[in-house]
């Protein structure tokens, strides 16, 4: 089954259609379907530090006869790693555990930095610091300089941060990997980013299990048309805007059929942009307090 790619912005060819591992091992299936998924053609694995589950996904890298130059692997570094000494360090470990010698692609997790000592995932403003994002940009550009990472880009950035960046990088981001799905549809962001040369990856391509896009009476009738899941149609939207998808699944069955991208017309592309229900997994409003100290242009401590 033929994936196409997306061209970045230094030339680089990303797969179009990647497997993402967030909670991947949940049912100790990880090793496995990252194993099965290449036979398949995955071809794009998107990982990162803070999913806890590199080590299994190098395990099942170890043992593929894929070229490596064939594979486009994607991690992150975590928001208790911003400080640009502590870079490098970050990458030797995520590159330790996914036994590789580079990544293809290393992301910003999120935008602000966390202390270095604090490890929960849901972080407090008394655990949040101040580290200027180009500086911890300026840190990412060496590691493209020192061959360990062939591109690097951002996740969860929004357009006020991407603004700030890019007349300050040397390297401008490669990729933005944010939520994207039917409900959660971020048009001014994606077009923005595609703009100036940032391709989207979507996370969370078909909602989840509280976020009931596969249910959607539009998606299903449309999917019925199709003869097809209603994860394809997702799917296949989502790829009609130019943005890669990273489904997670440990079946079998719908890791072939996510791979297999759907035609729709303009008028189902057009249905699906005007859906009206707004549901997203990762919810802004709980890091508004925290974004405003520090990223807003006001602030005491601005970001850039």
């Amino acid at each position: 089954m033929t994936i196409g790619h997306i061209k970045l912005n230094n030339g680089a060819l990303m797969p179009e259609i990647g497997l993402g591992t967030w909670l991947g091992d949940a049912q100790g299936l990880l090793a496995e379907t990252v194993t099965e998924a290449i036979r398949l053609g995955y071809r794009h694995i998107d990982c990162a530090k803070n999913y806890g589950n590199q080590k299994e996904i190098g395990d099942a890298l170890t043992r593929t006869d894929v070229p490596r130059e064939e594979l486009f692997i994607v991690s992150k570094i975590w928001q208790n790693k911003h400080r640009p000494e502590l870079v490098p360090g970050a990458l030797d470990d995520i590159l330790n555990e996914l036994q590789l010698d580079y990544l293809d692609l290393l992301l910003i997790h999120f935008p602000h930095a966390q202390k270095p000592d604090v490890l929960t995932k849901d972080p407090t403003l008394d655990e949040l610091e101040y580290v200027p994002i180009m500086d911890t940009w300026r840190a990412m550009e060496a590691l493209v300089d020192s061959g360990k990472v062939r591109s690097i880009g951002v996740s969860n950035f929004t357009r006020s941060v991407l603004e700030k960046m890019i007349p300050q990088c040397r390297i401008v981001p490669a990729v933005n990997q944010v939520e994207i799905h039917p409900y959660n549809q971020s048009p001014a962001l994606v077009k923005f980013c595609q703009s100036n040369g940032i391709a989207v990856t979507g996370y969370c391509p078909l909602g989840g299990v509280k976020i009931n896009v596969m249910n959607d009476d539009l998606i299903k009738r449309i999917a019925e048309a199709h003869q097809c899941t209603p994860a394809q149609v997702a799917l296949s939207w989502a790829l009609s805007r130019g943005i890669s998808v990273i489904p997670k699944t440990t079946n079998k069955l719908r890791l072939k059929e996510n791979l297999k991208k759907i035609e729709l017309s303009y008028d189902e592309r057009h249905a699906i942009a005007q859906i009206k229900t707004h549901e997203r997994k990762v919810d802004p409003g709980r890091n508004l307090k925290e974004l405003d100290w520090v990223v807003h242009e006001d602030a005491v401590c601005p970001l850039i």
